[in-house]
């Protein structure tokens, strides 16, 4: 018998829990399914601010209030923005989640959004984001994604640009939230120790009376690809070489997560082996894949400096149009045997599964069962991932560097070895 029930209520909201009886915890939270995609670009960076500023005091609560009764029972709290969700979440004692769900429920529905919050919270946000432009291996994948994806709301950066940002006025926040944070497009999700028919009565006094209107669709995505590149003074060149990938509900999904594994994702990975072991031109190198409700990005990530530049990117080159050509029967299945062994030691966090369960239902408007995911996983043969490698080569490449690119190949030269 499953431990995972879903129940909508009459506004739309769906209540996911996953029961973990022999645990002492509950971790919970509010996935929201909007995020940088669905703001214009004029507010850019507004999802995240948001994000920040439903922790700066409620009707009921202070700012300190909400650290203090979290903190009093030994939780946490916490929440993130990306460019499709944003999540607020908690972990506390299996006997402390009606107050987690409480203080949750009081954040995203009675925030006072306080205008001297707000200057001082803008404030915290433009720190962030000099943060992220002073570290170079975050920010380059800034500079890869708005390449892939050129003015187009999945371009633009989660913090949004300082100049934005500092001006954003409370009604932009107001506005915003009026607008995305309707109960059909949340899903309150809860694992551990919990009872669902509890969690339901809780939940409907709670959040019943969410607005029961749906969030506008974003715009499509369509990847461009193209060049970017920015001459710093920095030890080492920050590359991101990537692809036109593969969304969510593509039949290709779990084919290009064990190409990304078996490629870049471990120590026995080709990428890992040649360019690090065998030829010691960089520190830390892997791939990854990131995919959207139409769409994705497949790319490989490398650090290197100024001299190993010119012979990093040609190996590169070269071990991604060898593994649709030469990859083995055993390297797929060590690759399998990774992706499931991830997927399966993730039941053992409360907060993994809470996560899971939220995104699933926002994704594929239902739960997904372990064993489902590690039959599309094990349904991967040789033949899916030549597939996998074919269709990445089709597409035009993006190139994101930073750093000493002096010795940098020219964006044509590259694309000609990946062609």
């Amino acid at each position: 018998m499953s431990s995972i029930r879903v129940t909508t209520l009459p506004n739309g909201l769906r209540v996911a829990t996953d029961t973990m009886p022999d645990v002492q915890s509950v971790s919970l939270g509010c996935w929201v399914g909007v995020g940088t995609r669905n703001e214009a670009a004029s507010v850019n960076g507004v999802a995240h601010l948001v994000e920040h500023m439903l922790f700066k005091g409620t009707r009921r609560r202070s700012a300190f209030r909400i650290s203090e009764e979290i903190e009093n029972v030994g939780g946490q709290l916490n929440a993130y923005t990306t460019r499709e969700q944003t999540a607020y979440y908690a972990k506390v004692l299996h006997e402390d989640a009606p107050l987690a769900l409480d203080i949750l429920s009081d954040m995203i529905q009675h925030s006072t959004l306080d205008a001297e919050e707000l200057v001082r919270e803008r404030t915290v946000v433009l720190q962030e984001i000099g943060q992220s432009a002073d570290t170079p291996d975050d920010i380059i994948f800034d500079h890869f994604q708005s390449t892939a994806y050129p003015g187009q709301a999945i371009g633009r950066p989660v913090l949004g640009s300082a100049e934005i940002v500092g001006a954003l006025p409370r009604e932009a926040l107001v506005d915003y939230i009026g607008g995305h944070y309707g109960a059909p497009g949340m899903v309150l999700s809860a694992a551990g120790r919990i009872e669902h028919d509890r969690m339901v009565d809780l939940a409907f006094k709670a959040f019943g009376d969410l607005p029961s209107g749906a969030p506008p669709k974003p715009e499509s995505a369509s990847y461009t690809g193209g060049d970017f590149r920015e001459d710093r003074d920095l030890e080492q060149m920050h590359l991101v070489l990537g692809f036109d990938g593969v969304g969510v509900h593509d039949p290709d999904f779990y084919a290009h997560s064990v190409l990304s594994t078996l490629l870049g994702g471990g120590m026995s990975s080709r990428l890992f082996q040649e360019v690090r072991e065998k030829r010691g031109l960089v520190y830390s190198i892997y791939t990854f894949t990131g995919g959207y409700h139409d769409g994705g990005l497949f790319g490989v990530y490398a650090g290197t400096g100024e001299d190993e530049v010119a012979e990093l990117v040609p190996v590169v080159c070269d071990e991604i149009a060898k593994v649709g050509a030469d990859v083995t029967e055993d390297e797929v299945a060590r690759a399998r045997a990774q992706l499931k062994a991830g997927t399966l030691m993730a039941l053992e966090s409360t907060m993994s599964r809470c996560e899971q369960l939220g995104q699933q239902i926002l994704i594929y408007d239902r739960p997904v069962p372990v064993e489902e995911i590690v039959a599309k996983i094990d349904g991967v043969d040789r033949d899916a991932v030549v597939k996998a490698a074919s269709r990445l080569r089709a597409s035009r490449p993006t190139v994101a560097a930073l750093g000493p690119i002096a010795k940098l190949e020219s964006y044509d030269r590259i694309a000609e070895r990946l062609a």
